[in-house]
């Protein structure tokens, strides 16, 4: 029972891990910035359990939709970071291993 338990956490916590990883061809420069986003509203994390990505965007209706896995998803309005500037030039959506969305930044406005 012990040996199970243990196989568990070990294969979960690793997984979890996988989750968090950067993406391909990443820019190491801005791992500072991500580490600083924070959920609204809790202050928690957006990046330690969650995968931050750069993501096309629209403004749809009256809130924002992202581009992922080749389809648009709605952004739950409390979960939009506003008036952080964001140096991707694009908007950065982040998840749980879930699929959850923990935050979202629209690209800076110039």
């Amino acid at each position: 029972m012990f040996r199970r338990a243990a196989a568990f956490l070990i294969l979960t916590a690793s997984a979890g891990a996988a989750c968090a990883q950067p993406p391909d061809g990443a820019n190491p420069s801005l791992h500072g910035w991500y580490e600083s986003l924070k959920q609204p509203g809790t202050g928690a994390s957006c990046c330690s359990i969650a995968d931050c990505r750069p993501v096309d965007y629209r403004l749809a209706g009256d809130g924002y939709e992202a581009f992922l896995n080749a389809q648009w998803i709605r952004v739950p309005d409390d979960k939009v970071l506003r008036g952080i500037g964001n140096p991707t030039q694009r908007g950065v959506l982040c998840r749980s291993p879930s699929g959850i969305i923990l935050c979202f930044v629209p690209a800076s406005e110039t």
